[in-house]
């Protein structure tokens, strides 16, 4: 039985915005850093990407990801979540971060983690402030909410429902907060 808290890294957008697929834009494809990442802070990766994006695919494999390709990623980041929640069903939990977020340090990451493993129900990164950032990290115990998601509103209404029970961890990783959603995004972070 898998009780090992997984990794997940959703790569479903379509990059309207972006004009290309943004997973895949960088010298080091962005994707790549965000699932290196997650893989270093949390020890494995299933990405759930389109049905036929052969060159995420081979980028995510050879880096050590398992692949789940699924049609609902055309539903949302919902639809996907549930769906990467359905093939790691008896994991212990999950750390969901998004694949257009590449600076999340690996230890905030591993610090979502050992929240989890330490019996927190969520488990986010926040700065001094107090804002939240991703990942976001879920119990088990939130299985059945996660797997009921659809659409594109991701888990915020889980979030929203056990805010009184969300970890936060405090953190100084300013890549919590980073999402590259255009061309300009890009240039910004190479700058």
């Amino acid at each position: 039985m898998e009780t090992a808290i997984a990794g997940i890294l959703l790569c479903g957008g379509a990059s309207r915005r972006f004009g290309a697929n943004k997973l895949l834009a960088g010298d080091e494809p962005i994707a790549l850093l965000a699932a290196r990442n997650l893989h270093a802070g949390v020890g494995n990766v299933l990405a759930v990407l389109p049905l036929g994006d052969a060159a995420l695919r081979s980028l995510l494999e050879a880096a050590g990801c398992r692949i789940l390709e699924t049609d609902r990623t055309a539903r949302g980041m919902g639809a996907s979540l549930a769906a990467a929640v359905e093939a790691s069903a008896s994991a212990g939990g999950w750390v969901v971060a998004l694949g257009d977020m590449p600076l999340v340090r690996p230890a905030t990451i591993a610090a979502i983690k050992a929240a989890l493993e330490r019996g927190a129900i969520l488990a986010a990164p926040c700065d001094a402030r107090g804002q939240r950032g991703h990942p976001v990290g879920f119990s088990a115990v939130l299985r059945g909410e996660l797997l009921a998601l659809d659409g594109d509103v991701g888990a915020r209404d889980v979030v929203a429902r056990h805010g009184a029970s969300l970890k936060r961890v405090e953190t100084d990783d300013p890549g919590i907060f980073i999402d590259i959603d255009t061309a300009a995004d890009l240039r910004e972070l190479r700058a």
